[in-house]
């Protein structure tokens, strides 16, 4: 069995969970992904977690050999490129 590519990871998860934003990078073996799903609500990280894994099913223990995820809400994800926005520096055009 071949390694999964991000893009395969990111489609596996995809496939079972309904997400706003989804990006996957990664190796082959060790993945991080960044996930935002309304699914999410009101879950804490640990069932968010269990939710991503559902998700993939047999891949998680089959080819996916490690999976780091930042699991957030629609509102979540939207605080945090608020906050990322201001931190950056404005620069007139």
């Amino acid at each position: 069995m071949s390694e999964p590519t991000a893009d395969d990871v990111s489609r596996f998860i995809a496939a079972g969970l309904t997400c706003e934003h989804l990006a996957v990078e990664g190796d082959g073996r060790h993945f991080f992904a960044t996930i935002v799903s309304a699914a999410f609500e009101g879950q804490p990280r640990v069932r968010r977690h269990q939710q991503v894994y559902v998700a993939l099913g047999d891949r998680m223990r089959e080819q996916i050999h490690a999976l780091s995820m930042k699991t957030l809400t629609p509102a979540e994800w939207a605080a945090e490129l608020a906050a990322e926005n201001q931190r950056l520096p404005h620069h007139p055009h």
